[in-house]
């Protein structure tokens, strides 16, 4: 058995507003909390016990999950009281894994949608006699991650955080936010004070001479730190383009949580979710979107592409295209909102009062 630690303490500030009452992992993906579609595919996987690392918002988890056993894992929570980083998290709960010193212990971040062969990285890490396993994918652009390349036998030699120049951009492979650790390896981190797994203890452990191994599953894979990113994730998920044991209905163009009211006449495709209570009125258009619970979409209204907040409301034949609304935010009638705008929780947009607008700073 394979237990696994899952880091779920971040802020979430490029996901705002959405992570303003919400922490990242429990914002809604596909009709549930994010985190419940990685719960699902550890589970899948083989693993029954995982430790979540929290910080943020820490005491909507338990809550939520409790014990774990609804989706038959053993779940227990470690709340960090400062923010530790990456690598400081995983060192914070090592009292509550259970793992022997060579046994290994699956890792991943808490915004990462993937379709990543969790056994395969597994059985990488016990065949090569690895320190650390790292899922890697590869990417057209990497300059906005951190680059790993490796030799022919799929040994890391270096980590190149964020490269600019032609010159730095070594491999199209990067840390894809999945690591196996072997349990004794986690006690060499430094306890009580921050530290980053990428820009720490990665590179710390490979100057010691450390053996890391890097396995590339270019399988599914979205980071799902940007509001645009996450809306894409969601649709994805009920496209089936991602895989998840945990969507709560068929996949397909549309997918409707009971309790929502949807008009006959309105257009819901390309992955739109709506949520519980939600209302879709009547000739209202909903492409590639989520509709959180409570939500209103009014009649003759067009949604791109957009994250609609819990209990918020979209007036009558408003556009949105690419936009935010947080929750309880109100946008009148008649209004356009496009190219990744932003409007915060509660606010209020009076009728016809916006036609177009740029990218909030």
């Amino acid at each position: 058995m394979t237990e696994a630690i899952l880091l779920v303490g971040g802020k979430g500030t490029r996901l705002r507003p959405l992570t303003v009452n919400t922490p990242k992992p429990m914002v809604p993906a596909a009709g549930v909390p994010f985190l419940t579609h990685q719960l699902a595919r550890a589970r899948a996987a083989g693993v029954e016990h995982i430790v979540l690392a929290t910080s943020y918002l820490a005491e909507v988890f338990e809550p939520y999950f409790g014990d774990g056993s609804a989706l038959g894992l053993h779940l227990e929570y470690v709340t960090e009281e400062e923010p530790l980083g990456t690598g400081g998290a995983i060192r914070n709960v090592a009292p509550r894994l259970r793992s022997a010193p060579d046994e290994p212990v699956l890792i991943f971040n808490g915004d990462i949608l993937t379709g990543l062969d969790i056994p395969a990285l597994v059985d990488t890490h016990r065949r090569t006699g690895a320190d650390v396993s790292l899922h890697l994918t590869r990417v057209p652009d990497p300059r906005a991650f951190g680059l790993v390349p490796t030799d022919a036998a799929g040994r890391v030699t270096a980590f190149l955080e964020k490269p600019q120049t032609p010159e730095e951009i070594v491999t199209d492979q990067i840390n894809a936010g999945a690591y196996v650790f072997t349990r004794s390896v986690i006690d060499t981190i430094p306890a009580d004070r921050p530290v980053s797994v990428e820009r720490e203890t990665f590179p710390g452990l490979l100057a010691e001479g450390a053996h890391l191994q890097g396995m590339v599953d270019s399988t599914y894979w979205l980071d799902l730190g940007t509001p645009q990113a996450f809306v894409r994730g969601s649709a994805d998920l009920v496209l089936g383009r991602a895989p998840s044991p945990a969507v709560p209905g068929r996949r397909g163009e549309r997918l409707v949580i009971d309790g929502a009211r949807v008009a006959p006449d309105a257009k819901l495709t390309g992955g739109t979710v709506v949520g519980a209570a939600a209302v879709v009125g009547a000739g209202a258009r909903v492409e590639g979107s989520t509709v959180l619970d409570g939500a209103v979409i009014e009649a003759g209204a067009v949604v791109r592409d957009s994250l609609i907040g819990a209990g918020a409301r979209v007036g009558a034949r408003t556009v949105l295209d690419g936009a935010v609304i947080g929750d309880g935010a109100v946008v009148g009638a008649d209004n356009e909102l496009r190219e990744g705008i932003r409007i915060w929780c509660d606010a209020h947009i009076p009728d016809g009062a916006v036609r177009f607008s740029a990218p909030a700073a």
